[in-house]
């Protein structure tokens, strides 16, 4: 049995893939491919003009209509402000925890952001050769701007006390 204390934690937020747009667009490939299967392989009707193979309909159904959806809805960004630095998932592109220690940042800030124009999206994205964002819904993060000259950017629900959080850890480093 591990005995060792877990880290305090001074802020912690869970978010989840959560856009409209995006989950009406995986039902719709949901639902389209699990009607080729039932059609071509329960009804024996053939799915389109040059139907495909009842393992590649199964298949597609497979990867499009159950694997995209789970991964969407698997798809989670934790952020945790610890004593020793800023600890970050994004399950399940990361299986633990990345930190980024408090003696790498040199400011944060609360910033209102346009992901489509300044990342191409959402999800783990490069803005450029020096900045990256994680961020799963939204237009609201804090920013972090690095002693090396990089940037990252956590999009959050909760900017404001994220980044009070990190101020009180950055001013005890000192």
């Amino acid at each position: 049995m591990d005995t060792r204390e877990s880290p305090k934690t001074y802020f912690s937020e869970v978010q989840h893939f959560r856009q409209p747009l995006l989950w009406l667009f995986l039902l719709a490939v949901a639902v389209l491919s699990l009607y080729a299967v039932v059609s071509q392989i329960v009804f024996g009707i053939p799915f389109g003009t040059r139907p495909a193979s009842d393992v590649l309909l199964v298949a597609i159904w497979l990867i499009f209509g159950l694997g995209f959806p789970l991964f969407f809805a698997l798809l989670t960004l934790t952020v945790e402000v610890r004593a020793d630095g800023l600890w970050y998932r994004f399950f399940p592109l990361h299986l633990s925890f990345h930190r980024i220690a408090w003696d790498e940042v040199a400011e944060c800030e609360v910033r209102t952001y346009r992901p489509l124009l300044e990342f191409g999206g959402w999800g783990i994205r490069y803005g450029g050769r020096d900045r990256k964002a994680y961020n799963v819904s939204g237009d609201r993060g804090v920013e972090f701007r690095l002693k090396n000259g990089k940037s990252v950017l956590f999009g959050s629900a909760r900017p404001e006390e994220f980044a009070a959080a990190v101020r009180t850890r950055l001013q005890k480093r000192h």
